[in-house]
């Protein structure tokens, strides 16, 4: 069915906008990195200035996702989308409007910034049950998001590349941040997110963490994380051991092409069997495709290895979509997609911090290394965790959040967030 099936599923009331409204609204989240490094280095900072104010916007983000993802459980979409996305684009003004001097507004700017980044990812998931109906039709769409952001981590970047040359850094943040809270809003101002309530939930301060499976989970898309973020430092060792910088654009395209046509792939088919044993095989490829990057061949060969080691990315995040939506408790699904976009987040970061020392000690291959690690390293929490997978305990939310979307909507008792 390839991409006939989301071309259907976009012909459904409100799909195209919802999906069309959360990634615009997501674009400031998707460039953040980049743009404030561009800002830094253009107000006079240096480097590390750069890359401080960069990781403390991504741990402010990871802080700020799970407790956003329970507010919205709680309150519903509009009263947390809204409003977060707003006090965002005001933390990135006031980012633009003191600069780097003095370092302390700069760093409260950012970390403003990064907790109030709506949880616009998971709250298109809570939304799919309500408009698509059918639970293949939601796991359809979970592979149609994961494609999805492919493409937009790739357009994000050159987005704010061509505003930077059209204007500056400053102006690109402020536009790009204007844009994420129009996109919001047109997310938030829809019928199926007015209308849209979470299960009853059972209060617990633990929230979705309190689902063994979930944690399972969530530890191993840590080390997918890491895996991802590592070939990011490494494909720059790469291009600078081959003397051209131009060779790290070809190889992280290489990677989203490969993202990209797996997704596509995988959406195209419906899948029998448990999502928890589909997705060990599918992260022991993904691990398997991470580990020829270590022999750092030729441009050609290595562009060709990374678009097959991008394969099973988009694959691997569209069945986690369904595993959490099968483990999540009751009434937490929100917050659970959140803490699996956290704990990427840090996996990320962790694997980038540990991918610099790899090149020092060993070179580029150590580098790539690390990425192999953190794919067979998934794979063996999965394994070790397989009989706590094996047994969610519930029907998933893609099923049941249909009702629960419509007697919520009926019963003014529910106004949370769920994520499917």
């Amino acid at each position: 069915m390839g991409a006939t099936g989301y071309k259907d599923l976009l012909k459904t009331p409100h799909a195209a906008r919802l999906l069309a409204g959360t990634l615009v609204g997501r674009l400031p989240n998707a460039t953040a990195p980049i743009a404030v490094v561009l800002l830094v280095r253009a107000e006079g900072g240096g480097y590390s200035l750069a890359g401080a104010l960069a990781a403390v916007y991504g741990i402010a983000n990871a802080v700020g996702q799970p407790l956003l993802g329970r507010a919205v459980d709680l309150y519903g979409q509009p009263r947390v989308q809204l409003p977060a996305a707003v006090l965002s684009a005001l933390g990135v003004v006031l980012l633009v409007a003191v600069g780097t001097d003095p370092p302390l507004l700069a760093y409260l700017a950012v970390v403003v910034a990064g907790l109030c980044t709506p949880p616009l990812e998971g709250g298109l998931r809570a939304l799919w049950p309500s408009v698509l109906g059918k639970e293949d039709r939601v796991h359809r769409a979970y592979a149609m998001d994961a494609v999805a952001q492919e493409v937009m981590f790739t357009v994000g970047p050159l987005l704010v590349t061509l505003l930077v040359a059209l204007w500056s850094p400053g102006v690109a943040l402020l536009v790009i941040n204007a844009t994420g809270v129009l996109g919001a809003l047109s997310v938030v101002v829809s019928e199926p997110s007015r209308a849209w309530r979470s299960a009853p939930r059972e209060a617990h301060w633990l929230g979705a963490l309190r689902s063994p499976g979930l944690l399972a989970l969530l530890a191993a898309f840590l080390f997918v994380g890491v895996a991802l973020g590592s070939i990011t430092v490494a494909g720059v060792a790469y291009a600078d051991d081959q003397g051209r910088e131009s060779v790290y654009g070809w190889l992280m395209a290489a990677l989203g092409l490969g993202a990209l046509l797996g997704g596509v792939v995988y959406g195209s088919r419906q899948w029998a069997g448990a999502p928890e044993r589909r997705l060990r095989t599918i992260v022991a490829l993904l691990a398997l495709g991470y580990l020829p990057l270590t022999l750092t061949p030729g441009v050609v060969a290595m562009t060709g290895l990374c678009v097959i080691a991008g394969v099973f990315l988009a694959p691997a995040i569209a069945c986690a979509f369904i595993v959490v939506d099968r483990h999540a408790p009751r009434g937490t699904v929100t917050e659970a997609f959140s803490w699996l976009v956290t704990t990427f987040g840090v996996g990320a970061a962790l694997g980038t911090a540990a991918a610099g020392p790899a090149v020092d000690a060993g070179g580029t291959t150590a580098s790539f290394a690390v990425a192999g690690a953190g794919g067979v390293a998934a794979l063996l929490v999965l394994i070790a965790t397989r009989r706590v997978l094996a047994a969610p305990g519930r029907t998933s939310n893609a099923t049941a959040g249909t009702e629960n979307d419509r007697s919520g909507a009926a019963e003014p008792g529910f106004s949370s967030g769920h994520q499917a």
